[in-house]
């Protein structure tokens, strides 16, 4: 579970306060500072072989994107801030965003090809805070890989299962597909990405 500390701050002051050298990731969550949890091996073989992929049709392509290796997402309605698995910028959309290069902060939906989180034993914040400020924001594609099917049964069907959700915003609203086994994920940020729902979760498996 995520420790909370229970003093009200505002984006900045989180950001002042954050500890520059500190081993461990927080976020802000409406206002309240939170320690996340520390990720399981699963979690971070499943995270490495997301970002290899897309790394791969990134080069392959030569796609004005990159992978960085910490970000920040501002909420654009809250005081929260989000530290995601995964995400993919736009290098040209960053000349827009006005505390990236001091800050690695993101403020703007346009400078997002996609993001990612893996979901760890605090789910909700996946399926329903996060989601909800990402699509306000105006990021175009979401995907939460809850590659143990931990989400509650109205995000992942009953019963529970490993399930991709790929949230995609079309006029403003995200519209969702869901991937299990042998689906091919279909991605509108990388169409060509030739996945399986499956290859995704089995990267976190001992050979």
């Amino acid at each position: 579970m995520t420790q909370a500390l229970p003093k009200q701050v505002t984006f900045d002051e989180f950001i002042a306060w954050y500890p520059e050298s500190s081993d461990k990731h927080h976020e802000l969550h409406d206002g309240v500072i939170v320690e996340m949890p520390k990720p399981t091996g699963m979690h971070s073989e499943i995270t490495g072989f997301i970002i290899g992929s897309l790394f791969v049709e990134i080069t392959r392509l030569s796609i004005p994107c990159f992978i960085p290796k910490e970000c920040l997402i501002k909420s654009a309605n809250t005081d929260s801030g989000y530290e995601p698995d995964v995400i993919v910028l736009d290098r040209k959309a960053l000349n827009n965003e006005p505390r990236w290069k001091k800050e690695s902060i993101i403020t703007r939906g346009t400078s997002v090809r996609l993001v990612v989180e893996v979901v760890s034993t605090n789910w909700s914040d996946d399926y329903a805070l996060k989601l909800e400020d990402y699509e306000s924001l105006g990021i175009p594609e979401y995907w939460i890989v809850d590659y143990l099917g931990l989400g509650g049964r109205r995000f992942i069907g009953n019963p529970k299962q490993p399930t991709i959700s790929i949230y995609q915003l079309i006029e403003g609203e995200y519209q969702v597909k869901q991937f299990r086994g042998n689906d091919r994920i279909q991605s509108l940020a990388f169409p060509e990405l030739n996945l399986t729902a499956e290859q995704i979760f089995r990267a976190g498996e001992v050979v």
